[in-house]
């Protein structure tokens, strides 16, 4: 027997403690249509050029940090052009991406990636922009992604989720090798603000995870400076059009019990709660993979409670709000409870699939690493960790925020599958300002 979707916020009351075992609830396995296209995201515009993999430092850069870190080095094969977050550059701020497939001609497939301001950019394997989607007024682009095969109205179709921060809007873009097209209903409904006195908030659609169950569309939604996930089905609107209807809402925990019996809450700005953005659905089981930027990953399931699998360094460790410098410092001592693999934030998810296993990406923020895990019944298994350092085609990844992979090849630029990866530091720069770009990734580079 099938089971529903909509049973994967539930609304039970939540006991969550650090302790390891919280990863031990049994997964519900339901399988769901596949979808072709996996989310989650070139130098200047270019791609092909094979970058190195190992596991030590290239020839001539012994002392890489890389090296002493004990990670896997891996280069891009290409990029985008840079993004620029000024009045001169648009306000375009990279910050997401995820993969459109081409199931009729693979190398034709697509990247489509967030600019926040700057609106929506749409690019090729070879890391050049075929289409740019300006923001609507108000509007901030801040996650995206791709859902294949979905039947709406009576058309099947693939189909780009788009959380626009700045106006509380899901906007819905059908894809195809042209680029996309927005079909988002002119009366969809805010998707967590009663008004728009409170949109002004901005506690607001943030993070996007889609999945397609038997031709249906589920989106996740996370709450910008919020602990809550919602959960929407996507419905067909008048001529052609696509709105979405809330299913469950959930609210995950903001204080934590720590093994030594005291409990602990992330340093947040006065009153904020620790977010969510990165998510994927587990298109296999429909399970949800959250991560909550300063606490760690969470498993969503679809029965049951949801497990914090794994947690950041920062797990458990006193810090305090300095209201001069706007950040968080810290107050005492790393915590025992700590995770060993993520630096906060916990940011970009997405999942790979290769037969029956499945490897889940995780961008650690804050020390501009990854890591991968086996995904397990139990939970996460770590299987290694890597970072994207500079090569002959492209720079390095720093402070990546968003991620997006897929296993099918994708022509002879990537004949193994893509990675398509934020980079919240292009170099080289241009004096102070701010440049943003995507990365394009080899997947047979990645360990």
């Amino acid at each position: 027997m099938r089971i529903p979707l909509v049973v994967v916020l539930t609304a039970a009351a939540l006991t969550v403690t650090a302790s390891p075992s919280a990863s031990a609830q049994k997964e519900e396995v339901q399988r769901a249509t596949p979808s072709v296209a996996s989310s989650a995201s070139g130098h200047r515009g270019t791609a092909g050029a094979a970058p190195a993999s190992d596991r030590s430092a290239p020839a001539g850069a012994t002392d890489s940090p890389s090296a002493h870190r004990g990670l896997g080095v891996v280069r891009a094969a290409g990029e985008t052009a840079v993004n620029w977050d000024d009045a001169a550059g648009g306000d375009a701020n990279a910050d997401d991406p995820a993969i459109w497939v081409n199931t009729r001609r693979p190398g034709a497939s697509l990247v489509l990636g967030t600019l926040k301001e700057g609106g929506l950019t749409v690019f090729g394997l070879n890391g050049e922009e075929v289409q740019k989607v300006r923001v609507p007024a108000g509007g901030r682009f801040n996650n995206v992604d791709v859902v294949a095969g979905v039947t709406l109205g009576g058309q099947r179709r693939d189909l780009a989720v788009v959380t626009d921060r700045g106006l509380d809007k899901l906007r819905v873009y059908s894809v195809n090798e042209r680029g996309v097209r927005d079909i988002t209903s002119p009366v969809a409904p805010l998707v967590f603000s009663k008004n728009s006195a409170e949109v002004e908030e901005q506690r607001t659609a943030y993070g996007v995870a889609a999945i397609n169950v038997g031709g249906q569309a589920y989106v996740a939604v996370s709450r910008r400076s919020e602990s809550r996930i919602a959960l929407f089905r996507l419905v067909a609107g008048r001529a052609g059009t696509v709105s979405y209807q809330l299913v469950k809402q959930l609210d995950l925990p903001a204080t934590f019990t720590l093994s030594n019996g005291s409990t602990w809450s992330p340093c947040e700005e006065p009153g904020d709660r620790p977010q969510f953005e990165g998510m994927v659905f587990d298109r296999t089981t429909g399970t949800l993979y959250a991560a909550q930027e300063d606490v760690g990953i969470w498993r969503i399931p679809l029965a049951g409670k949801p497990a914090l699998l794994e947690r950041t360094r920062e797990f458990g460790q006193p810090a305090a709000y300095d209201e001069e410098t706007e950040e968080c410092a810290p107050t005492g001592p790393v915590s025992p409870d700590g995770g060993k693999r993520l630096s906060a934030d916990a940011e970009g998810l997405t999942i790979a699939y290769r037969g029956a296993g499945k490897t889940l990406y995780a961008s650690s923020q804050g020390d501009s690493t990854f890591a991968t895990f086996r995904i397990t019944p139990k939970g996460l298994e770590f299987r290694d960790a890597f970072e994207v350092v500079d090569g002959g085609a492209t720079d390095g990844v720093q402070h990546s925020d968003g991620a997006a992979v897929t296993t099918q090849p994708l022509g002879p630029s990537f004949p193994h599958g893509l990675l398509a990866v934020h980079d919240g530091e292009d170099t080289p720069g241009d004096g102070d300002r701010e440049g943003t770009n995507f990365k394009l990734v080899r997947l047979e580079q990645v360990p």
